[in-house]
């Protein structure tokens, strides 16, 4: 039997068409031997290995207005944009409270991309339960530069794992998992251009050269990941799930009409690819 994985890219809040497909997947009880998700990505791999649909499309439209959730006044007070007390530890213990018993008697290992800033090269963490501090680990990945601090975790230095691998499919297969469901949040032939936020970045973190260097290459590293993905499709061994048309959302969206699009489009999408994603893995 070949080892199943699922790899779940980030994007901020274009993350609501992951948060769609995933809520299908439920409907449906498929299951993964293995998921690895990276930012956003991560985020809601953790519904969905606890098995809460709906419960990351119902986060974000209820709060995504709230001072506490996301604001300016948080990124002044805190340097954070995302509220650090509020998404990581109020929301999930009060107000939509998270499965730790599913999660935590779950068979699928779960792996989580962040980028060592020191280095400039991505780290990868199991987590096993958010009993240890793991949603640190979780907090990390998602940290995007400029507007996140930097997270310390075991003595190191983290922020956004998609700086150094946004759709971490080569650590998958080297892991053993032979097949693999691939969810993008970019439109289908997407490439991506040089940043546009280098020499801010630059400044920002002139303490961490390296990790400015993977800024500087992180579209080529990121094009050439795409160009592996489309070979090993081909091939037969993943099978891609990525939206047909460029959504609306922005990296940081606000608007909640868009952001339930993006999560329909990730519904829709996952339902009309279902039979096709049935034949890649029966075969």
């Amino acid at each position: 039997m070949y080892k199943v994985g699922l790899v779940l890219e980030g994007g901020g809040m274009r993350g609501m068409f992951t948060a769609g497909v995933l809520d299908y997947f439920l409907e449906k009880e498929l299951e993964f031997a293995g998921i690895i998700g990276v930012s956003a990505g991560c985020i809601h791999a953790c519904s969905f290995i606890a098995k809460q649909k709906n419960r990351s499309r119902e986060i974000t439209l209820e709060f995504i207005h709230d001072k506490r959730y996301c604001s300016l006044k948080s990124l002044r007070q805190t340097g954070d944009l995302f509220n650090t007390q509020f998404v990581y530890h109020d929301i999930p213990k009060k107000y939509y409270p998270f499965d730790n018993e599913t999660f935590n008697k779950s068979k699928s290992k779960f792996w989580v991309c962040a980028t060592d800033i020191v280095k400039g090269k991505p780290k990868y963490f199991q987590v096993k339960t958010f009993a240890n501090g793991e949603i640190d680990i979780i907090r990390a990945s998602s940290s995007l530069p400029m507007i996140s601090n930097i997270v310390k975790y075991q003595g190191k230095e983290y922020l956004d794992g998609g700086a150094t691998d946004s759709i971490p499919i080569k650590k998958m297969e080297s892991m053993g998992y032979e097949k693999n469901v691939v969810i993008l949040t970019r439109v289908k032939g997407y490439r991506k251009r040089p940043s546009r936020s280098y020499l801010a970045m630059k400044k920002r973190y002139k303490k961490y050269p390296n990790f400015i260097n993977a800024i500087k290459n992180r579209h080529i590293n990121y094009n050439e990941t795409m160009d592996y993905l489309e070979k090993q499709r081909d091939a037969g061994k993943l099978f891609m799930i990525e939206p047909e048309r460029k959504l609306k959302v922005r990296r940081i969206e606000k608007n909640k009409s868009r952001l339930e699009e993006s999560y329909n489009e990730g519904y829709q999408t996952a339902k009309r690819v279902y039979d096709d994603l049935m034949k890649f893995l029966s075969e």
